[in-house]
């Protein structure tokens, strides 16, 4: 019997009757099989001549070796230097592996080069903890009179005062019932504004003398993305009351009451003879400080507020909510006052700040941070997208330099175009344990500009060290 011939190969006589019940039983044309078969002569061709290429690339090989092999036992004996036999050995190396590790070494290089300019672009470095708090921080300020001193604002119902320099307490505020949810400074005298879930919003009178300062430990270390994860239980521990030895301010001189709900901000209006607050009553209220009389309620928001900032130099205050938006209320003009919403985030807008000429600087829980111009409310000028929810930023006036907090505990810097610039060491021995809630920027002190408090009971005081190159935009 003869074998026919199937895949361009001849079959054996056993392989035959195979082949046959296949044709028979096939349903398909002659004409249909006669291609298949076509096509398969030619796929096993293919292949074929790659098994044979591969054979005599094994054999080259393997004479590669031994002559190698060979020149590696008499090379003391040889006239090659070691440099000639690894520049022969190079040369026998087959040109796709030079490509491909020319290749990787370049994108190598590529990568190590970014994370380089990346991370030395800010120097920063932790200079001092504020510790005694026995409850999450929420808020963090810098007074703007003499003399500076830090202010915190702690869900353990009180308010307190700490020296920069040395991390002491100074005074304690104690006039509250419930969380104390933020501090701000007056302008120009020594008085403290706090809002708190007790529905109210205070203001306290405080006197303090700064102790002499200490010389700081260097714990520098360069902004970068390495860090060491840390356990959620590795907070700061707090031997005994730290405040307990500081004077305690137990009475506020003026109560501001007009909201039916949790007091979650407040802030002096320029000059600092009105208050604003801004409450989970969905309204936000202006108050006159001396008289602590209901000036304006501000209504229009469809959920709860998140925060209230006042603008430095005018009359304007912008109201951050729940409902996804922020509002601009402008009381420039005595007789009227005006209102823009701005809508551009997703989720709940966290904060919003005034800062350069007419910015307004956003920041949300659906990760991102907007750069607003206030004659354009339309589209950001800029947006910053992030890998975690954002809380209560702030933003450097003079080097325009935004800090964000995260709820991921991480702190990032970026610049007013949306360039990130840096972020702040977080490892096992400094840095934040959980959620970052506040930052606040203090440009002229000489030690930290910057600090940031969070759900771990500390707070902390930075120093930044931004190259003026990057500042030339």
């Amino acid at each position: 019997m003869v074998s026919p011939v199937f895949l361009g190969r001849r079959l054996p006589v056993n392989e035959c009757s195979v082949l046959d019940g296949w044709c028979e039983d096939s349903k398909l044309p002659s004409s249909v099989r006669s291609t298949l078969l076509e096509l398969f002569g030619q796929i096993e061709r293919e292949f074929e001549n790659l098994y044979i290429e591969n054979l005599e690339l094994r054999r080259e090989i393997e004479t590669l070796n031994e002559r190698l092999a060979a020149e590696g036992q008499v090379i003391d004996g040889a006239e090659l230097s070691k440099g000639q036999l690894k520049t022969k050995a190079s040369h026998s190396t087959s040109q796709l592996s030079q490509k491909l590790k020319t290749t990787y070494k370049a994108s190598t290089s590529k990568i190590v080069s970014s994370f380089k300019a990346t991370t030395s672009r800010a120097v920063c470095q932790l200079v001092k903890e504020y510790i005694g708090h026995r409850d999450g921080i929420w808020d963090v300020s810098v007074a703007r009179t003499q003399p500076v001193v830090l202010g915190t604002a702690s869900a353990d119902h009180t308010a307190l005062l700490w020296s920069i320099e040395t991390g002491r307490c100074l005074v304690k505020y104690t006039g509250h019932v419930g969380s104390v949810n933020s501090i701000k400074f007056h302008p120009s005298e020594q008085l403290a504004l706090t809002a708190s879930g007790d529905q109210t919003a205070h203001i306290w009178r405080y006197a303090v003398q700064l102790p002499t300062p200490q010389p700081v430990a260097d714990t520098s270390q360069i902004c970068g993305e390495d860090e060491v994860e840390c356990s959620d239980k590795d907070e700061p521990d707090v031997d005994g009351d730290v405040s307990s030895d500081c004077p305690t301010i137990r009475v506020p001189l003026t109560s501001l009451k007009s909201h039916q709900g949790v007091v979650i901000a407040a802030d002096w209006l320029v000059g600092g003879k009105q208050a604003v607050t801004a409450s989970w009553d969905r309204t936000a209220n202006l108050y006159d400080v001396e008289t602590a009389e209901l000036v304006h309620s501000l209504t229009g928001h469809d959920q709860e507020l998140t925060h209230c900032c006042t603008h430095p130099t005018q009359r304007l205050v912008v109201t951050s909510s729940r409902d996804t938006t922020f509002r601009l209320w402008d009381f420039r003009d005595p007789s009227i006052h005006s209102v823009n919403v701005f809508q551009g985030h997703t989720d709940t807008v966290t904060s919003a700040v005034f800062t350069v000429g007419d910015n307004v600087v956003s920041g949300s829980d659906d990760r991102t941070v907007k750069v607003w111009d206030l004659k354009n409310m339309r589209s950001p000028i800029a947006t910053i997208r992030t890998d975690s929810a954002i809380n209560r930023i702030n933003v450097c006036v003079g080097q325009k330099i935004i800090a964000l907090p995260h709820d991921n505990r991480q702190v990032r810097l970026f610049d007013m175009s949306g360039v990130r610039l840096a972020r702040l060491p977080r490892s096992s021995r400094q840095g934040h344990r959980r959620m970052v809630c506040c930052s606040a920027w203090s440009e002229d002190h000489p030690t930290c500009n910057l600090f940031t408090c969070g759900f771990d009971r500390q707070a902390i005081g930075w120093n930044i060290n931004i190259p003026a190159l990057l500042q030339e935009k």
